[in-house]
């Protein structure tokens, strides 16, 4: 088990602690790691870099300046149990992504591979990675993608 901590990119305010997590395994900050937000209470913060201090891994972030405050509203029995991702059809100044397809993994490999692809077949479409988030209000890494051809 690891220990991971996500700072706020600030220097004039020393880039301060702002979560720390004592016992996640390496899998998790791997694919952590790979994400370009988080989402965490009603914010969503972006990731402008990351870092290994010895033992500890780091995930510097920022507000993000392009995103709304995150839902706040309940979620019905989230779980960590296994690996949930979702793909999510990403299209420009809208507020809602449709669901393309809810995926569960218990490999993080296999899950890390998926985060780090640039592009995904699902059934007879290539869709076009954009971006990739973990949301731990609904415990659901999530990838935003496009189709690469129009239906």
């Amino acid at each position: 088990m690891v220990r991971l901590e996500y700072r706020l990119c600030d220097e004039k305010q020393g880039f301060p602690g702002l979560f720390g997590y004592s016992s996640l395994s390496n899998g998790e900050v791997l694919m952590r790691f790979a994400c370009d937000y988080l989402v965490k209470g009603t914010r969503v913060y972006e990731k402008t870099s990351t870092a290994i201090e010895g033992d500890l891994y780091v995930i510097y972030v920022i507000e993000s300046p392009d995103e709304d405050e995150a839902p706040s509203g309940p979620v019905f029995m989230p779980d960590w149990e296994g690996i949930c991702m979702e793909v999510r059809h990403f299209r420009e100044g809208m507020d809602d992504y449709p669901l393309v397809r809810r995926l569960r993994f218990y490999d993080p490999q296999e899950a890390l591979l998926h985060l780090l692809s640039d592009y995904l077949m699902i059934g007879d479409q290539e869709w076009e990675k954009t971006s990739t988030e973990v949301d731990e209000n609904r415990k659901v890494y999530v990838i935003y993608a496009k189709p690469t051809t129009e239906e």
